[in-house]
């Protein structure tokens, strides 16, 4: 019997010495700081997504040869959403019950949208989603990103048809997705308000098809002198090869979605003189040089896409980390908006909309088969 008990007494000891250790396991501070990486990795829009997971690799290395942040070791948490809307809300649970501190991405704002209400309680900085209401709504106060906002490059276009083209007649077209959408719909209200120019044709593409006649056709019939386009680079280079093949040669601007190399490649020498926007040159900062060698010695080629906001985001989600001295979401983001932080976009912080100071667009023609910043 005693010795009946004394093994109920111990096992009892056992997993009350379990249940204590449990309990302050739950509340220890973290062995690593965990940065979730969602992005479109694989399929027709990775070049948006590769660079960004390829920053996000590099500068972890960079602050783990140095010790980490705050005597922590930086660990990625790597997820691939294809940039789908309908694969973002499981890919951000999935990153947040591994244990994601902090997330950075997603790729597309279709995604970062669908994604965003599983993210109420946790920082997303996105290097690439534009979609203004994204900031300004007010819906969505733990969302930061590191470029600038739809509404900003739909400026630029309009500005280059008007002032630059000097156009009557705008055809605007768009791949009906949150943020092709989003961006012609912004064109379309300043082409309006500002009166010079009537916006002859309002219409949505299908993404991946093969053959955009009808559009084209119709854009000849209407006689545009410029089209306006919103979207990605896939459907872009199959415009202006189809406009070229039916002989109508119009200026053609779009976005940043578009203002890739993979563009060129695609469209050859169909691309020569398109317009779009993307962020500003930054060659000549002291981290653009740093973050771009760093890439070349890895990967052996030039970053793509993206890759400089991305070490911009994750340089300031970690130097918010250590200011802060916490991985408390409300700390973080009270060093976002206040502390300043070196990146190859320059010296930035972030406003109350979560939004980078500093970060801005440019408008670029392809040129002799490169993209050239116009001034």
């Amino acid at each position: 019997m005693l010795g009946k008990w004394l093994t109920s007494a111990v096992a009892a000891s056992a997993m009350l010495l379990a249940a204590s250790f449990a309990v302050s396991s739950a509340h220890a501070e973290p062995q690593t700081i965990k940065i979730g990486v969602p992005g479109a990795h694989s399929g027709n829009l990775a070049a948006y997504g590769l660079p960004p997971l390829n920053a996000a690799r590099l500068m972890a290395r960079y602050y783990n040869e140095r010790g980490g942040i705050n005597g922590m070791k930086v660990e990625l948490l790597v997820q691939d959403d294809q940039c789908k809307p309908e694969m973002s809300t499981n890919v951000a649970t999935k990153v947040l019950s591994d244990g994601a501190v902090v997330v950075m991405g997603h790729t597309c704002s279709g995604s970062t949208i669908a994604a965003l209400p599983t993210y109420s309680n946790t920082i997303l900085m996105s290097p690439s989603s534009t979609v203004p209401e994204l900031t300004l709504s007010g819906k969505y106060p733990t969302f930061f990103r590191t470029i600038a906002k739809d509404d900003d490059q739909a400026a630029l276009a309009v500005q280059c048809a008007l002032d630059r083209l000097g156009a009557k007649r705008i055809a605007i077209l768009h791949d009906q997705g949150d943020y092709g959408r989003g961006y012609a719909e912004y064109v379309k209200s300043m082409v309006e308000k500002d009166g010079r120019a009537e916006v002859i044709m309002f219409e949505g593409i299908t993404p991946g098809a093969i053959d955009y006649a009808p559009v084209i056709q119709r854009v000849g019939r209407e006689k545009a002198d410029v089209v306006i386009f919103g979207g990605y680079h896939p459907e872009a280079a199959k415009l202006v090869t189809q406009m070229n093949k039916r002989r109508l040669k119009i200026p053609f601007i779009s976005d940043d979605g578009v203002q890739l190399d993979a563009f060129i490649k695609m469209a050859g020498k169909n691309a020569e003189g398109v317009y779009v926007s993307g962020p500003k040159d930054i060659s000549a900062n002291e981290w653009y040089k740093k973050a771009r060698e760093m890439h070349l010695k890895e990967y052996g080629e030039e970053p793509g896409h993206f890759y400089y906001q991305a070490v911009a985001a994750i340089q300031a989600l970690l130097n918010a980390i250590e200011k802060s001295g916490s991985t408390e979401t409300d700390k973080i983001m009270q060093a976002l908006r206040t502390e300043y932080v070196d990146t190859p976009l320059g010296k930035i912080r972030f406003n109350e909309h979560g939004d980078a100071e500093g970060a801005g667009f440019s408008l670029y023609q392809v040129q002799n088969g490169k993209f050239v910043e116009l001034n």
